[in-house]
């Protein structure tokens, strides 16, 4: 069972559809226990990052999470989810995350290009030879985001994308966590792929510790 977290900041329903079409079990929990049960968790995210936080920690959901990921269980950040999955952000002020990977979320630059950055555009990748994007075509992707992440390690980052005259953050991944900014949910056979990718590392991974 996929775990998709409920902290009252996310596009539940739209993420849980596309696990269904995939052909697999999700649930919504908004509570710390079922997610001890799930194989693997999803951390959807709309909004500001700071009443992400706040929202996070009234309900114990942040520091399971950490908990969680620690023993090793399998963990997919989506938009603002992802951006929760870092040290830092600088949105209405500075915030702490949930501490999962380094680096620091930071505003777009607000002369010249639209924020927010909303629409589709092609990814590239970083390291087309890891699991979650490998044997995968570049393709479009479905952004909505006023600010991006700028990871410290690069060996992090799998797939970037241009705006604002600048590379931006797309997939990241470390161990057992992952990262989309993009809605990979809304983002046609590619978003789907990438979905499926995540979900079939979850199920090597829930097998592999029984």
């Amino acid at each position: 069972m996929i775990a998709i977290v409920d902290y009252g900041m996310g596009n539940l329903h739209s993420v849980s559809k596309a696990i269904e079409r995939l052909g697999r079990e999700a649930t919504i929990v908004s509570e710390v226990q079922p997610l001890h049960s799930a194989t693997g968790i999803i951390l959807p995210g709309v909004g500001a990052f700071g009443d992400a936080m706040d929202a996070l920690h009234a309900t114990g959901l942040g520091e399971e999470l950490r908990k969680l990921v620690q023993q090793g269980k399998p963990l997919l950040g989506i938009c603002l989810g992802m951006q929760l999955l870092f040290d830092s952000s600088e949105e209405y002020g500075q915030h702490k995350g949930l501490g999962l990977l380094p680096g620091k979320v930071v505003r777009f630059p607000q002369t010249g290009y639209k924020v927010p950055h909303m629409g589709w555009n092609s990814l590239a990748w970083k390291n087309p030879n890891h699991t979650l994007v490998k044997e995968l075509e570049e393709d479009y992707v479905y952004f909505v985001h006023s600010y991006h992440v700028e990871v410290e390690e690069p060996s992090d980052l799998l797939a970037t994308t241009e705006y604002a005259d600048r590379e931006v953050t797309a997939i990241v991944a470390r161990d057992n966590v992952y990262g989309m900014q993009f809605h990979p949910e809304k983002s046609g056979s590619l978003g789907l792929k990438l979905l499926e990718q995540f979900l079939t590392k979850v199920v090597a991974v829930s097998i592999s510790n029984k």
